[in-house]
């Protein structure tokens, strides 16, 4: 296994973290009364999901196809 592939796995994993954290944060107090009254999440709560979102599509994608080794 080379280290792209090594770096995509753990951009991919990172990513499934910040999604997980989104999600909790989903949930808290707060975040149901911005949600309740703005009809969305805290700014702190999308950054995770779509940052979550964005290292577990870009970290699957270079462990997929980044640095093909001949």
């Amino acid at each position: 296994m080379n280290n792209i592939k090594i770096l995509g796995i753990t951009i991919a994993v990172i990513g499934a973290i910040l999604l997980v954290v989104g999600y909790r944060a989903s949930g808290t107090p707060v975040d149901q009364l911005s949600d309740a009254f703005t009809g969305s999440y805290t700014d702190r709560t999308m950054l995770y999901l779509i940052a979550g979102v964005a290292a577990v599509v870009g970290g699957g994608l270079l462990a997929a196809f980044g640095a093909r080794s001949k």
